[in-house]
């Protein structure tokens, strides 16, 4: 019973979950703008070289 009653105060797995989630979601936020800027500098590329 008192290791049941230990697992359940203990939180550190909870918190390593959480930054996990977080982690990820910076790194879908992080690959959306890269690949918007990526698609904008790839126009901006393509105009310059129809200009020349």
């Amino acid at each position: 019973m008192t290791f049941f009653r230990k697992m359940l105060k203990d939180s550190k797995g909870a918190t390593a979950i959480e930054y996990g989630l977080i982690a990820a979601l910076i790194a879908v936020a992080a690959i959306a703008a890269m690949t918007t800027l990526g698609t904008g500098l790839s126009n901006t590329f393509t105009n310059v070289s129809d200009e020349l």
